[in-house]
């Protein structure tokens, strides 16, 4: 799968939040336009292509085709938010205080992403 459809989401870090946009048609998809969280509710993040095998729950509201997962999913009590095509560039963003409890998505430079969102968590 091309990196275009695997990475649809955007991350931005400013000084005070984390934004998490979709991109294209995954804001109709997802139900969301963008997701805005506060430093100190974001505990860290990982790049986790192996989420590819962990249960999702039941999808409400959302999209699940395939390899692309879409909206809010909800496991064990807890809400998700997931936007991903394919898994290989998955990140997942733990959070603390907020309505979803994780973001699974889909974004440029995993690994290096995943590190700067926790190093500036942890900076908080």
């Amino acid at each position: 799968m091309g990196d275009e459809k695997a990475v649809n989401n955007t991350a931005t870090l400013t000084d005070s939040h984390l934004i998490i946009e979709p991109r294209g048609l995954d804001k109709l998809w997802s139900f969301a336009g963008s997701i805005t969280v506060p430093w100190d509710h974001v505990r860290g993040a990982t790049r986790d292509p192996g989420m590819k095998n962990e249960p999702k729950g039941w999808r409400g509201p959302g999209l699940r085709v395939g390899q692309k997962i879409s909206g809010t999913f909800h496991a064990d009590g807890e809400n998700q938010f997931w936007n991903v095509s394919g898994y290989e560039n998955t990140v997942v963003i733990e959070l603390t205080d907020e309505h979803f409890t994780r973001l699974i998505v889909s974004l440029d430079n995993p690994a290096d992403t995943a590190n700067r969102i926790t190093q500036r968590a942890s900076a908080r």
